[in-house]
């Protein structure tokens, strides 16, 4: 078997699916793939049904079946609770013979679940959560980070706001790991670019009010409040600073979002949303490609995908790949196999999986669009600039990633 695998990996450029069904050996003869997300909180807009939908159409394009086999997709809610989303992971793995656990939005879920499928042998992809410590410290030989992380939104934001003008800081964070480790990151390349924080306000996850955190933040005299949360906790703040004139209508100051998908800006307007900076890895719009899968994904969802949606697309179709190469569903097999395949499809092109887990991509600034400048619906976004792997992500050697000692 280890020689039919490095015969088969070596083969993958020509054809990926090059192990037959009678040589296949998968567990309980069906591969399970467990969608693991915020199915009714704060963050189910961005991920939850969107991110079942992103995986069944991953494994729509494979014809529903790898080796043969069939393709299962279970679903839960974590509830953005760690010890719940930790005690389905244990189930799902240890009973229910799920392969791979996919999404784990929430952070905080992420590394909880990192811990247990690495401590026994299993497989998780987050394409919704955004620690860098899933590639620093938590990082795994079975775990991988597909999308973005608080270190990539960070020095993107970050740099380029101070660039043009916005020298001080306050930031409303989040009051959980994800949060936290947004504000550490950001404040480090505010820092770095010769600007300043001036302060700090946390708030709950889900808060229904955030108008006395705004206050606090409009009374500080930042030049920039940084949302560091996501999901309905930034539309909220959004809304209640345009509502309260916090930002608009000649005040000097102005918001960063941290973590503002399209589907976000749709949500929100662009009569509130323009004129935002925010950061992705995807847009619907930006090839050829990604239109074509983001139209199929709208027929679907009514809504285009956001970087996470297209992540957890991605990364499903790449598992499934790796698992036909492998010629088995057996985690480590099928780990040294997804590191070795390059990464493409409607998301991405030639990407590749670095070996702390991180996932070698670009990431993307976008202003949002004035109503008056929009074509249409979901024409949101026009590009400031396209940031390289290299410059956006942390190098190898400062991640802590013991998978990456002595690794340059």
């Amino acid at each position: 078997m280890k020689q039919l695998m490095t015969v088969a990996i070596a083969s993958a450029s020509l054809c990926w699916a090059v192990v037959s069904p009678a040589m296949a050996q998968i567990s309980g003869d069906t591969v399970r793939i467990g969608i693991l997300e915020d199915m009714s909180g704060p963050y189910a807009d961005i991920t939850g049904r969107s991110s079942v939908i992103a995986a069944e159409m991953a494994v729509g394009s494979v014809g529903g079946k790898v080796l043969g086999k069939p393709i299962e997709i279970v679903t839960a809610d974590h509830q953005n609770k760690p010890d719940i989303g930790s005690a389905i992971a244990r189930r799902w793995y240890d009973r229910d013979g799920v392969d791979v656990i996919v999404g784990l939005g929430a952070s905080s879920v992420a590394l909880a679940v990192r811990s247990y499928a690495r401590d026994h042998g299993k497989l998780d992809i987050a394409t919704s959560s955004g620690s860098a410590d899933l590639t620093g410290s938590a990082c795994s030989p079975t775990g991988f980070h597909w999308m973005h992380d608080t270190y990539a939104l960070s020095k993107t934001i970050a740099t380029a706001s101070v660039r043009n003008g916005g020298t001080s800081w306050f930031f409303l964070t989040a009051d959980y790991s994800f949060g936290h480790v947004l504000e550490r990151d950001v404040t480090r390349f505010v820092k770095e670019a010769g600007g300043q924080v001036v302060g700090a306000v946390r708030a709950p996850l889900n808060s229904p009010d955030m108008s006395s955190f705004l206050m606090q933040a409009q009374a500080s005299g930042a030049k920039v409040i940084a949302l560091a949360n996501g999901g309905s906790d930034t539309i909220n703040a959004v809304k209640t600073a345009r509502e309260f004139g916090i930002v608009g209508g000649g005040s000097h100051q102005s918001l960063a979002s941290l973590l503002m998908m399209v589907t976000d800006v749709h949500a929100l307007g662009l009569q509130a949303g323009q004129g935002m900076l925010v950061a992705e890895g995807f847009y619907w719009d930006q090839s050829d490609d990604a239109r074509a899968f983001s139209r199929r994904f709208l027929d679907r969802r009514r809504l285009m995908p956001n970087m996470m949606n297209a992540a957890t697309f991605s990364a499903t179709l790449h598992y499934l790949k790796a698992v036909s190469v492998a010629g088995t569903d057996e985690p480590k097999a099928v780990a040294a196999a997804m590191r070795t395949l390059p990464i493409n499809d409607a998301t991405i092109t030639d990407g590749r999986i670095r070996s702390d887990g991180r996932v070698e991509r670009d990431m993307y600034l976008f202003r949002v669009k004035s109503p008056a400048v929009s074509k249409g619906e979901w024409d949101l976004y026009e590009m400031v600039a396209r940031v390289p792997f290299a410059e956006a992500f942390r190098p190898l050697s400062e991640g802590g990633c013991p998978l990456a000692a002595g690794s340059q």
